[in-house]
């Protein structure tokens, strides 16, 4: 029987993907809105409402694990700012909005943001 696995690789081993991630989350929350493809959007989506949600618990380990997780200034403004915002939301922090597909190569588009 086929047992489907959790996640997406991205043509990529462990480590790049862990990177890839991070990377997409660390401009995420600077830019607060980026374009990507549908299946980079749909797996940032979860890695950014948990870390959001640790930013909204305001104790000294939280911050610690938003500073392993994503660079310097987008752990700072995590803790700080968007922490503040999503104070009395229960979740759902970000929206996915498909684009039509990219000329080149018919890539499924969408465009993450933070809700407001």
């Amino acid at each position: 029987m086929n047992k489907f696995k959790k996640g997406r690789k991205f043509g990529r081993v462990r480590n790049q993907r862990i990177a890839l991630i991070r990377n997409l989350a660390g401009d995420f929350i600077m830019q607060e809105k980026i374009e990507t493809s549908l299946a980079k959007a749909k797996s940032l989506r979860p890695f950014v409402e948990k870390l959001i949600t640790k930013g909204k618990m305001q104790t000294l380990a939280n911050r610690k694990q938003l500073a392993t997780q994503l660079p310097e200034k987008a752990a700072k403004k995590v803790y700080d700012d968007l922490g503040q915002r999503f104070k009395d939301r229960a979740g759902g922090y970000t929206r996915i909005t498909k684009l039509p597909p990219r000329r080149g190569d018919g890539s499924e588009r969408a465009i993450i943001e933070f809700v407001s």
